[in-house]
């Protein structure tokens, strides 16, 4: 079986798209998400990805790497964007940031793939995202898995599994700009 690098963005994501592909690949998921704010976020959503996969039976196990948290990272490529509505340009810079990761540490680690779960959300541009996963293909000499898992229902499976295995599933993508709308919208 190929191996995969799976960049997971979070729990309710990742659900969906581990069912889809572990009976095609063997699956590392890499937990690398430098734009979720505040730091007590980035660990829930971590925790929530680790409960996931003990739950939850794949046709082979998959393995999960929860990187340290780099808000740093983020910070540099989006603040000139901070004002920018979600799916703007701060979006198109944090998912270069996250995808450039997961590349490297796809060809540094031997893996055939690597992939997104990013595009399961129906808020997030698969086209762009695939985009940005064909250059990085390119530049570092690993296939890139081309994928749009919101299409055959996936976000309304991810939405069922979410619920099945009592998945906490946030309100906001995760980076500060977002956090603060969510909590403008609910005052």
């Amino acid at each position: 079986m190929p191996k995969l690098l799976l960049h997971t963005c979070c729990a309710p994501c990742g659900s969906y798209v581990l069912e889809h592909l572990s009976p095609s690949f063997e699956i590392t998921a890499l937990y690398y998400n430098p734009n979720i704010y505040p730091y007590e976020e980035y660990d829930k959503r971590a925790a929530e990805l680790e409960k996931l996969l003990s739950l939850a039976e794949y046709p082979s196990r998959v393995e999960l790497i929860i990187a340290k948290r780099n808000s740093a990272a983020f910070d540099a490529v989006a603040a000139p964007f901070g004002d920018e509505p979600e799916g703007g340009r701060r979006c198109t810079e944090c998912f270069k940031l996250r995808l450039e990761e997961t590349a490297a540490r796809a060809k540094h680690g031997g893996y055939d793939y690597f992939a997104s779960t990013l595009s399961v959300s129906p808020h997030k541009d698969a086209a762009l995202i695939n985009e940005i996963g064909a250059a990085l293909s390119e530049k570092y000499g690993v296939k890139y898995l081309n994928s749009d898992f919101k299409k055959r229902d996936g976000h309304k499976r991810s939405i069922e599994l979410s619920k099945q295995f009592g998945l906490y599933r946030q309100s906001y993508c995760g980076c500060f700009a977002t956090f603060d709308n969510n909590r403008r919208e609910a005052q």
